[in-house]
């Protein structure tokens, strides 16, 4: 029944209505985002200040207004969406490198070595930048740890050994991170860092969005070269190796490319959980298997999803509640029915 040609055209339709779909919703989303936080802004407000800058005449209303809307309201909006775009696609390389549904972004300690680095960082009074760069640092110093270890392991599925020196390494960067939080003082490091791992989009400077971006780009530009090879890696290494693909080659150039992009997320936004593992399976649903379309439901939803959760964080009080606590809430139950939905 499910090889029914109707059903075929149909879900083929439905996939080609994906990407505009995700588009108009996240341009939607976008404007609506744009209004929200302790300061609103109506959406003729934003939509005079957007046409404003792309050539149409001057806002000429409150200076406040301004100040906040592309000081404040514009960044956060944009590193949401490139935050949530960066999760989604290392879970779906990740996802597809492993063979394994449950793999996420920590799953290879890149998460767990990225807020190491950033903790270190705060510890010893450094500025943004600074921190930034080591969280960043801390990431790629994890996947290096696990992709040099990872292969001295005595099991015959390297995939396998992957995954466990991932876990080793993800515990040991947490029990060093538990270290320093237990050694900060209670009135400045300490706050800074619990703060950190819950994940914020708060005062995220523009040349941070810069490198967020750019990291990104490294990252989809290659996954989007070798989008065919890659789908092979779901077949299995056997016929990854008749189809002329080194599988052992490219998935440590996937895994790689996932580190980067999720190193980059972490260090603009701190630890935000769920997005990496959740996401791509929904994407997954929607667009199908193909790594192509995969890769860019992934992005596109996650960035939507991502930008969602900061905004109702933003409305739901005084105080924000952290994104990375939100996606928790959401993410669990999330999970629980997509595994009960494939076991049907």
């Amino acid at each position: 029944m499910n090889g029914h040609p109707i059903l075929a055209v149909s879900r083929a339709r439905g996939r080609a209505a994906l990407l505009p779909m995700l588009l108009a919703a996240g341009g939607l989303l976008c404007l609506v985002s744009l209004g929200v936080g302790r300061y609103p802004i109506g959406i003729d407000d934003v939509l005079a200040l957007l046409g404003a800058a792309l050539g149409g005449p001057a806002h000429g209303r409150d200076a406040t207004l301004e100040q906040v809307f592309w000081q404040l309201r514009l960044p956060r909006v944009l590193a949401a969406l490139l935050v949530g775009a960066a999760l989604a696609v290392s879970g779906a390389c990740l996802q597809r490198a492993f063979r394994n549904p449950l793999a996420a972004p920590e799953l290879l300690g890149v998460s767990a070595g990225a807020a190491l680095g950033a903790a270190l960082a705060i510890l010893a009074g450094a500025s943004v930048v600074v921190l930034q760069l080591s969280a960043f640092g801390g990431g790629l110093a994890a996947i290096a740890l696990v992709l040099a270890l990872g292969p001295l392991l005595a099991t015959r599925d390297r995939l396998l050994g992957l995954i466990l020196t991932g876990v080793a390494v993800s515990s040991l960067a947490g029990a060093m991170l538990t270290a320093l939080i237990a050694f900060a003082d209670p009135r400045s490091s300490l706050p800074a860092i619990s703060f950190w791992m819950m994940g914020s989009f708060t005062s995220i400077p523009a040349g941070a969005l810069g490198g967020l971006a750019l990291a990104l780009a490294f990252a989809l530009v290659p996954l989007a070269l070798l989008r065919w090879r890659i789908d092979a890696l779901a077949l299995g290494d056997d016929e990854a190796h008749a189809m002329g693909s080194s599988p052992h080659r490219l998935r440590l150039w996937v895994v790689v490319l996932a580190a980067l992009a999720t190193s980059a997320a972490v260090a603009v936004a701190g630890v935000i959980g769920w997005v990496g593992l959740i996401v791509p399976h929904l994407a997954r649903m929607l667009a199908g298997a193909a790594f192509s379309r995969w890769l860019t439901a992934s992005a596109l939803l996650g960035a939507v999803f991502m930008l969602l959760i900061d905004t109702v964080c933003r409305a739901v009080g005084e105080s924000e509640l952290p994104p990375g606590v939100l996606a928790a809430f959401l993410g669990a139950p999330a999970l629980f029915l997509l595994m009960r939905r494939g076991e049907r």
